[in-house]
């Protein structure tokens, strides 16, 4: 029996020298093995001779290029017997040049099985991969836990360096890693689950995302399934949220269908309120509570903007709160997490009613307009301001909101928010700080909004308006 011994499990060099010289020097297929060092592969028939084959005077010979091909992918798969499959198959075209054309012969069938079943561990690979997000001493970076069903990881990185070439980022694996600087790519050694993070604050907007996007009525368990399979489900975020939305599908595909024959704005006012009133449309519903407000406007269709977003955005805070703050619109972070401010400008608006003395847990936060408006600027949403029609179309939300809370103080940050507020739209810089009485009882104040002091270009313009943002909330709080 004669042995090859390759450097690795992918070694298609190593394999590609051994099987030239094993056919060169006649070994038949069932006289030789392929093994990997220190794999501890080999039985006791294959230790009878490992010493090297030495090639015999014989003129070259060329093989087809789909076999060469082939055989690049098959050496990925997992399969012990790979490495004879493909031997097998060489020295069979000595004879039969146009094997690899027979895709009925068994060998050949096998062959290119399990090219297949390797391509698509590529295809999931892709799909399936999840970065989350760390901090080191050069930045940012993301890395990704991930168990491919083949040897994959060097065919299929090419991919994520085209699509992530901005970010640092490493795969690990368990037959090896691959890391990307932003310059080169870099491949190391296996990896092990807990070498990589457990999770990170982007997957939680990930999951409403994926929760929003999920249909009852086009619910397939075992297309799912085919697509996603449950070996993958352990490393991905959003697997956790499967059981409970696919249990709930065939109530919610019930309901819908019952709910058909109705007329839409009386199906909407049973799901807000059994008690709620009802205009003449689907956006006419008047609540009596802050969570029956939220529901309505998941089903607002008063203007386009529904369309793009993800979820319609309601208020936070409390009910009886003096202060509330009325922003322009959801942004792209709040789009997906179905909060008020909790993207950056929302860590600026923080910051600053702490400077201030206010607890933002005493304040409802809200936005003139409930959903999204943004334009597709390659993988990035990019805000758009509202127009004067979509916030007036939105405050009949923003009213009920105003009735519900009775708010003492009424915040508008900048122009579109003012405008929602008092109906018309302010001069922001002319009006901030100033009270004024509005119709509902409240006082009603204007000041910028937090992602104008984002925008400021240079750090001196930035602390002299943040100053000024701060000495507004504080007369805020003087009118409490």
């Amino acid at each position: 029996m004669r042995v090859e011994t390759l450097a690795h499990e992918i070694d298609i060099d190593g394999w590609r020298a051994a099987a030239r010289r094993l056919r060169v020097a006649a070994v038949a297929p069932e006289h030789a093995r392929f093994r990997v060092a220190g794999s501890g592969q080999g039985g006791l028939l294959d230790q009878i001779e490992e010493t090297p084959v030495e090639a015999a005077a014989a003129p070259a010979f060329a093989v087809p290029k789909a076999f060469l091909d082939l055989a690049g992918e098959v050496i990925l798969h997992r399969s012990a017997d790979r490495f004879d499959l493909m031997y097998r198959l060489l020295w069979r075209l000595k004879d039969e040049p146009n094997l690899m054309r027979i895709t009925t012969d068994r060998d050949v069938a096998d062959a290119l099985e399990r090219a297949k079943n390797v391509s698509r561990a590529s295809h999931k690979m892709k799909a399936f991969v999840r970065f989350r997000r760390i901090e080191d001493q050069a930045g940012e970076a993301w890395v990704a836990w991930f168990e491919p069903a083949h040897r994959v990881l060097e065919k299929t990185a090419g991919f994520f360096v085209r699509r992530f070439t901005t970010m640092r980022w490493s795969i690990l694996t368990p037959d090896g890693s691959a890391m990307w600087d932003g310059e080169s790519l870099a491949f190391g050694p296996p990896a092990t689950r807990d070498m990589a993070p457990d999770g990170d604050a982007v997957e939680d907007y990930w999951k409403t995302y994926y929760a929003s996007t999920f249909n009852p009525a086009r619910l397939k368990t075992k297309t799912m399934q085919g697509e996603m399979p449950k070996r993958y489900w352990k490393n991905l975020p959003e697997a956790s949220l499967i059981p409970e939305l696919t249990a709930l599908s065939a109530v919610r595909t019930t309901t819908m269908v019952e709910a058909a024959p109705t007329p839409v704005n009386a199906r909407l006012a049973r799901a807000v309120a059994p008690d709620a009133r009802v205009s003449g449309s689907v956006d006419d519903v008047v609540a009596a509570t802050l969570p029956e407000l939220d529901r309505a406007i998941q089903g607002c269709r008063r203007c386009p903007l529904w369309r793009d977003a993800t979820q319609g955005v309601c208020g936070e805070g409390p009910r009886q709160a003096k202060l509330m703050v009325v922003g322009e619109q959801p942004g792209d972070q709040e789009d997906l997490a179905g909060k008020p401010f909790v993207g950056p400008a929302g860590q600026v608006f923080n910051a600053a009613l702490e400077d201030a003395g206010i607890d933002r847990a005493d304040v409802y936060v809200t936005n003139a307009v409930k959903h999204f408006k943004h334009e597709p600027r390659g993988k990035r949403r990019l805000h758009k301001t509202p127009n004067a029609g979509e916030v007036t179309a939105c405050r009949w939300w923003l009213d009920q909101e105003r009735r519900l809370v009775k708010p003492k103080v009424i915040l508008a940050l900048g122009g579109t928010a003012g405008l929602g507020v008092l109906g018309r739209k302010p001069a922001v810089t002319r009006e901030r700080g100033q009270p004024i009485a509005l119709e509902d009882g409240a006082t009603g104040l204007i000041t910028v909004h937090p992602s104008y002091l984002l925008r400021l270009p240079d750090e001196a313009g930035r602390v002299r308006e943040r100053a000024a943002f701060v000495e507004d909330l504080k007369a805020v709080r003087r009118l409490l």
